[in-house]
């Protein structure tokens, strides 16, 4: 299993940076706080940070966020973008596996679901959308929820198309 932290540093870097460019530009309050934890690892005072040139501050909050003790921070981020940002994919993966959601969010998931539609499912995202997008879905769906679907942990592990 890849922590959230990992996948800012096995995605690609234009994904990464397109990630935090979306904090900035949509949700400030995430982006304040990630610029903080950030400044908090570096010992510096946010607005350090913010006074640097843009492309520069979002170099080292990347480079900061690859660390496990930004996991939370790199997790949230990542949860916030991906519900945010790419609900149709979310919601989606979880009507082909037939898990009632409200726009990708699910009060509880089932222990198991079918081999053969989670497969389908996973057939689905990859036909549709980005490879890259769909690879770090799944890395954080399998991450931040419980319970763990054994065939998912296998398939990230072992099947090509879902290898950063």
């Amino acid at each position: 299993m890849i922590a959230s932290y990992e996948l800012f540093g096995f995605m690609p870097s234009e994904m990464a940076n397109e990630i935090i460019e979306w904090a900035y530009e949509n949700e400030k309050p995430l982006y304040r706080a990630l610029l903080k934890a950030v400044a908090d690892i570096k010992r510096v005072r946010p607005v350090y940070l913010e006074r640097q040139p843009r492309a520069q501050r979002h170099q080292l909050v990347l480079a900061t966020l690859m660390r496990p003790a930004l996991e939370l921070t790199a997790a949230n981020l990542l949860r916030a973008w991906l519900l945010k940002k790419h609900t149709p994919m979310l919601a989606q993966f979880l009507e082909s596996l037939g898990i009632e959601h409200k726009d990708g969010i699910v009060d509880d998931l089932p222990d198991s679901v079918e081999d053969e539609k989670l497969k389908a499912a996973i057939d689905g995202l990859l036909a549709k959308y980005p490879r890259e997008l769909v690879t770090v879905y799944l890395n954080a769906f399998n991450s931040m929820n419980d319970p763990k679907w054994k065939l998912l942990e296998e398939m990230l592990k072992t099947d090509p198309r879902l290898q950063l």
